[in-house]
């Protein structure tokens, strides 16, 4: 099983942001996770395209986009210049999410879907083949640091059936609470990527604490 692992830079020291980028390069995690936020989407506001343009001159493994903001498709092409490898947008954000899933590929970029806790996991069935990944919110979008919800456990379960019927190639990650107390929990679950940001970026040792992650979804 091999469980992808993202930090979050949304939880990085933003006054050093090289150094923790430096971090993850040195670690044994697989990608960067980025969470850009509009003020509208969500109340808090992060990322734009100039900040990812920088972090892309650095980062030796490939950009996890997350889109938090209200009409993306005006902007695919950007954050594709930007330096984006991958792009999820969420579900409630597009009037036309098969026409955006379709850009983004067209684009050269990853596709993923986005649902929040309160989304129902059948709401994706017939989106799902057109996705090469779905992000599972594992918390209520916005801000880092917030509490694991339990009821993940069991979307995932019906995210796993529902992937083995739609599309076997499914990737499905895992974003908001992840610690290494419930990383293996989740990989037993189906999660294929999680990602973690306080639980990494405010501990004495992140790198370290990556490989011990790492570790625990072997």
């Amino acid at each position: 099983m091999n469980v992808l692992i993202a930090p979050s830079l949304l939880s990085a020291n933003f006054l050093d942001l090289r150094k923790d980028v430096e971090m993850v390069n040195d670690s044994v995690a697989d990608l960067f996770h980025i969470d850009v936020m509009d003020g509208h989407f969500v109340p808090n506001i992060s990322f734009g395209f100039s900040i990812i343009k920088q972090i892309k001159t650095i980062a030796r493994k490939p950009l996890d986009v997350h889109l938090m903001i209200d009409k993306p498709e005006r902007y695919l092409e950007e954050f594709r210049n930007a330096g984006a490898d991958m792009l999820s947008v969420h579900y409630e954000t597009c009037t036309h999410l098969h026409s955006t899933l379709q850009k983004i590929k067209q684009l050269g970029m990853k596709a993923g879907v986005v649902i929040n806790p309160h989304n129902p996991v059948a709401l994706l069935r017939d989106i799902l083949p057109d996705a090469d990944f779905l992000l599972l919110m594992s918390v209520n979008p916005g801000f880092g640091g917030q509490k694991f919800i339990e009821n993940t456990y069991n979307r995932l379960n019906e995210l796993r059936i529902l992937k083995t019927q739609v599309n076997p190639n499914l990737l499905i990650e895992v974003d908001g609470g992840v610690t290494l107390e419930n990383a293996a929990q989740l990989a037993k679950a189906g999660a294929d990527m999680l990602v973690a940001g306080s639980a990494i970026f405010t501990n004495n040792n992140p790198k370290a604490y990556i490989e011990k992650m790492k570790i625990s979804v072997a």
